[in-house]
Formats: C-alpha cells, sequence, structure tokens
C-alpha cells in the first residue's frame, strides 16, 4: 500500500503537479496596465490560467523564459514611455512652432499695414504734388499771358501815341471813352498814365479858343519842365487837379475832361487792384514754392523710410525662411524618429501577437495536462481503492489461511496425539 502510494506520488512529481509546488492563483496574475493611459487594444491580455506558471516553469524549465518575459515587458514599458515622452516632446515643439508661426504672421501683418499705409500717403503726396505742380503751372501760364497782354498794350499805346490827337479830335463830342487799360507792372502804369496826360495835353492843344488857354497851359508846361522830374513834389493827383483848374475856362470841353478825369480815376484803382493781385499772386506763388520744397523733402524722406522697410522686410523673408529650413529638417528628423518608433512598436506588437499565440498554446497544453491530472488523479484513487480492496482480501485471506492452518494444525495434532496414544 505504501508503495502505491510513493508511486503515484513519483508519477505526480515527474509530472510537476504537485500539491503545493509552483501552483499559483489566477488573481496573483495582474494585468499589465498601458502605459499611455489609453484604452486597451483589443487582443487579449497576457495572462495565465490558474496553475499554469507552476507547471510550465518546473515541467519545461520555464524559470528562464519567466525572467526573461518579465525583462521583455519591462523594456517594452520602458520603450512606451520613451514614445510617449518623445510623442509629448514633439507635441510641445509643434505647439512652440505654431506660436513663432502666429508671431511672425502677426508681426508680418503689422509690416504689411505700416508698408500700405506709407504707399497710401506716398499716394496722396503724389496727388497733392501734382495738384501742386498743376497749379504752378497754371499760375505761371496767367503770369506769361499778363505779361503779353502787358506787352500788346504797350505797344498799343505806343501806337497810338502819335494818332491820339487826331482821333480826339474826330471824335464826336457823346462818343464814349475807351476802355481803362489793366497793367501788371506798376512803371508801365504810370507810364500809361503820362501817356494819358500827354493825350490831354494834346486835347487842349488842338481845342483851346483864342490862344489864352494855350498861353497858360504853355507856361504851366515851361513851369513844370523847367523843374526837374524827380524834385517835383506833385502827385499825380496834383497835376491833374491843376490841370482841371487850368481846363475850367472851357465850358464845351467839360463833359470830355469829365471822362478823362473818369478815366485817370478808373485807371488809378484798376492799377491799385493789379498790384494787389500781383502781389497776393507772388505770395501765393512763393507760399506754392514752399510747399512743394517742403513735400519733396517729405517725399524724400519716405522714399528712405520705404527703402528701410524694404531692407528690413528682406531681412526678415531671410531669417523666416531659414527658421523655415530649420523647422522643416526638425520636422523631417521627427518625422524619421516617428517612423523608427513605428517600426519598434509593430516589431512590439508582432512579438506581442507572437506571445499570445504561445500563451494561447501553453493555455491549451495547460488545460490538457490539468485533464491528464484529473485522469490520473481519478485512477490514483480507483488504485489506491483497489489497493485497499486488495490489501482487505489479503488480509481475509490471510486469517481465513491462519484460521485453515490453525484447524489443520489442531487436526493434525489431534491425529498425531491420537496416533501417539
Amino acid at each position: 500500500m505504501r508503495r502505491t502510494k510513493r508511486g503515484s506520488g513519483g508519477l505526480l512529481c515527474s509530472l510537476g503537479l504537485g500539491s503545493d509546488r509552483g501552483i499559483r492563483s489566477p488573481d496573483s496574475l495582474a494585468h499589465t496596465p498601458s502605459p499611455t493611459g489609453e484604452t486597451p487594444s483589443s487582443s487579449p491580455p497576457l495572462l495565465l490560467s490558474p496553475g499554469l506558471g507552476g507547471f510550465g516553469l518546473v515541467s519545461l524549465g520555464a524559470m528562464g523564459e519567466g525572467a526573461d518575459w518579465e525583462s521583455r515587458e519591462e523594456l517594452r514599458l520602458r520603450e512606451l514611455e520613451e514614445a510617449r515622452a518623445r510623442a509629448a516632446q514633439m507635441e510641445k515643439t509643434m505647439r512652440w512652432w505654431s506660436d513663432c508661426t502666429a508671431n511672425w504672421r502677426e508681426k508680418w501683418s503689422k509690416v504689411r499695414a505700416e508698408r500700405n499705409r506709407a504707399r497710401d500717403e506716398v499716394r496722396q503726396l503724389r496727388q497733392r504734388l501734382d495738384a501742386l505742380t498743376k497749379e504752378l503751372s497754371g499760375v505761371r501760364r496767367e503770369r506769361q499771358e499778363l505779361a503779353s497782354e502787358n506787352e500788346t498794350l504797350r505797344q498799343e499805346t505806343l501806337r497810338l501815341r502819335g494818332d491820339q490827337p487826331d482821333r480826339v479830335g474826330e471824335r464826336p463830342p457823346g462818343s464814349p471813352e475807351p476802355e481803362p487799360v489793366r497793367d501788371v507792372d506798376l512803371d508801365r502804369q504810370k507810364m500809361v498814365l503820362e501817356k494819358d496826360l500827354e493825350v490831354l495835353e494834346s486835347v487842349l492843344h488842338s481845342r483851346a479858343p483864342d490862344g489864352d488857354p494855350q498861353e497858360c497851359w504853355e507856361s504851366r508846361g515851361a513851369v513844370n519842365s523847367s523843374t526837374p522830374r524827380s524834385s517835383s513834389a506833385l502827385s499825380r493827383q496834383e497835376r491833374s487837379r491843376q490841370l482841371w483848374e487850368d481846363l475850367g475856362t472851357g465850358e464845351e470841353d467839360s463833359g470830355k475832361l469829365n471822362a478823362l478825369q473818369l478815366r485817370l480815376d478808373e485807371s488809378q484803382k484798376v492799377l491799385l487792384k493789379e498790384r494787389d493781385d500781383k502781389l497776393a499772386l507772388s505770395k501765393s506763388i512763393e507760399r506754392l514754392e514752399a510747399d512743394l520744397t517742403q513735400w519733396k523733402f517729405k517725399y524724400e524722406e519716405l522714399s528712405k523710410t520705404k527703402q528701410e522697410t524694404l531692407k528690413q522686410l528682406n531681412l526678415l523673408k531671410e531669417m523666416h525662411q531659414d527658421e523655415l529650413g530649420r523647422i522643416s529638417e526638425d520636422l523631417e528628423d521627427e518625422l524619421g524618429a516617428r517612423t523608427s518608433m513605428d517600426k519598434k512598436l509593430a516589431e512590439l506588437r508582432a512579438e506581442m501577437e507572437r506571445l499570445q499565440v504561445e500563451n494561447a498554446a501553453e493555455w491549451g497544453r495547460r488545460e490538457r495536462l490539468e485533464t491528464d491530472k484529473l485522469a490520473l488523479e481519478r485512477d490514483n484513487k480507483k488504485l489506491r481503492a483497489q489497493a485497499e480492496d486488495m490489501q482487505e482480501q489479503l488480509a481475509k485471506k490471510r486469517r481465513q489461511a491462519a484460521s485453515a492452518l490453525d484447524t489443520d494444525m489442531k487436526a493434525i495434532q489431534s491425529e498425531l496425539f491420537e496416533r501417539n496414544k
């Protein structure tokens, strides 16, 4: 009986199915958490069924394999942590580059707005410069026209200087007087006034009765001619007043003299007005020239600032291109690192799938061994029961044989005793 138990126990120990040796509960094998904290993959976890660890470690010498599995699992977790750290660093880098790009876009928008503003200012300045140039050219043209008109009037007065007495004598008494002459130059206006006075003297010479006014006028003219022109203190108004006093005796020429007086007054007014207009035009021309020089100076400053802005823009473009080149190189490096990491992850997934397949095979083998163990345990129980039955039968047979021997011995002894008697 002891030999039977010992044989069954040795068989179980040789198969690695001892009662307490290497048997682990399924709760002791915890599932490895995902390193990234995301949802677990659809592949089944690498869990061992109850009792597989002890069986595999003892029966197949899987202690080394378990250590390799733990080292692989630790290496996989470390690589996943490194991949997660790289992904976080890459995300930070991309965020930083996006912020840099946003800053560059903001700077470019500001520079573009300043450039557009400068262009608008230059355009407005050019328009104002064109307008001022046109206005200045118009003023110059008007000035030339006035100069030509003055020249024509001077020539006309020179031409009329000789035949004016005849024309005055031929005019009817009620004919209207000619329009006053407009002149810009003050000296020429004085010449025109003197010529009008000469015309008036010629009229007096031609129309004076009985020679008395003629003698009076000649005496007045002699006095006037004897005194030098520069030292005479009589103004044009005094000469005209004296002229009208001398002409007071001529009653029939009073209308013509009044007309000539009106003409002289109008000529003086026109001369004053023209002089004021000339001063205003000269002031406006000077102001326009000053504005033109100022706008030219501003335009030169704007052109200089534009050149400096263009230089800065070119420098910024070069810097931006360099930054883009560095960004592209960094992105290519990150892409290469990501592809290598993807390859490693693919290898790890393949390794995990292989380990899952091996785990499934080990699981099936363990189930088969469990069924074999249960069958062997049942066989052991049957053998134990049979051994106990056989022991009981042997004991019964021994008792029966002993009782039979005792009866036989008693019978033989009785026979011998009887024979000895």
